[in-house]
């Protein structure tokens, strides 16, 4: 297990489309992922974390979440063009879930064509259950037909690709504590999209986020848990 600084839950910080967000784990209170380098805090009304991820040591890839995240309330478009209910289509189905966008230069594409070698692996059976959900960080230039292309090149053709208005699709990331900050322009002219690069998995037992793996996660370790996470195991 990698050491993680400890992290203060009341300060923000900026998502990060490239560096890997340090986990928090602490005897009494561990914050869920949180926020130096790619992640904006989840909180409950109280204040308290939204969710945490357990104490214990991390000897895998997987981080599994001691209360986990329910499945944020989305209803975008996919890239036919039609109205995409993340919760309502997905409902009982293994699902992976991230966010970024397709003019990303490492994090974004490594991470689908890691997902789409790891479930290359899987039987066939298997690989119809699952659900990897791309949804954009960058709507303006990310159009369905964007979206399409791009997923059937960097990772699956079955990869589910998601888009809509940015303010829509920033809430629903924050529902499972993930920063996006709108695209903005460089001095350069390049547009940059700065979102947390993890990925979420989704329980197809219990529809809630309870496992969590940062973006240096490699396509053996997907392909490693994938098998528990289509049944609903902890990995």
């Amino acid at each position: 297990m990698k050491e993680n600084p400890m992290h203060n839950p009341t300060s923000d910080a900026a998502p990060s489309r490239a560096r890997r967000a340090p986990l928090i784990a602490g005897a009494a209170v561990a914050v869920a992922f949180a926020v130096a380098a790619g992640f904006a805090l989840a909180a409950n009304g109280d204040g308290t974390p939204a969710a945490q991820v357990s104490a214990e040591a991390k000897p895998k890839a997987a981080t599994v979440l001691s209360r986990p995240f329910t499945k944020p309330d989305l209803v975008l478009t996919d890239t036919h063009g039609k109205k995409f209910d993340l919760r309502e289509r997905t409902k009982g189905k293994p699902t992976l879930l991230f966010f970024g966008y397709t003019h990303c230069p490492d994090v974004c594409p490594l991470t689908m064509s890691n997902l789409a070698i790891a479930r290359k692996q899987l039987p066939e059976a298997d690989r119809d259950k699952l659900q990897v959900v791309f949804v954009t960080t960058d709507p303006e230039r990310d159009t369905p037909a964007e979206l399409g292309k791009w997923l059937r090149s960097a990772g699956d053709p079955s990869f589910i690709g998601l888009t809509g208005d940015f303010p829509t699709i920033q809430a629903g990331a924050r529902q499972v504590g993930i920063g996006i900050d709108p695209p903005k322009k460089e001095k350069g002219g390049t547009v940059v999209s700065m979102h947390g690069a993890q990925v979420l998995a989704f329980s197809p037992k219990t529809d809630q986020g309870y496992v969590l793996y940062d973006d240096d996660t490699s396509h053996q370790e997907y392909a490693g848990d994938l098998p528990e996470l289509i049944k609903g195991e902890t990995p």
